[in-house]
């Protein structure tokens, strides 16, 4: 009965994660020109102005979530760590992201063409 309970709860729990990764890309795409992402990323999010900043188009959403509320918690002045990114710059940026805004940008980010795309 307890393992029965276990994979049920774990069932549940994969849907509802599974659920709140889900973003709207088109509002995702709303969210990156507030935010003018495309200033440091290029505006097809593969063409960054500088070498050193990342290409986030085909990025897998959920990987970019990670990070991005890893630079939320760093600007809080959390301790640097696994899940703490500390950039001043990237801080101020998803510091201004609500976890929708997130989950958008990150979804219409997923869904762009680009040179890191995973082949489905």
């Amino acid at each position: 009965m307890n393992r029965l309970s276990l994979a049920l709860a774990g069932a549940v729990f994969s849907l509802f994660a599974a659920q709140s990764m889900a973003g709207d890309a088109a509002a995702g795409k709303a969210v990156w020109e507030k935010v003018n992402c495309a200033s440091c990323h290029g505006p097809d999010a593969k063409s960054p102005i500088d070498p050193v900043y990342p290409i986030l188009a085909g990025q897998p959403a959920d990987y970019l979530a990670h990070a991005l509320t890893a630079y939320q918690r760093g600007a809080t002045g959390a301790p640097a760590s696994a899940n703490v990114r500390k950039n001043a710059v990237m801080g101020a940026f998803a510091t201004q992201l609500s976890r929708q805004d997130v989950d958008n940008v990150t979804a219409w980010l997923a869904a762009q063409p680009g040179p890191l795309k995973v082949a489905q």
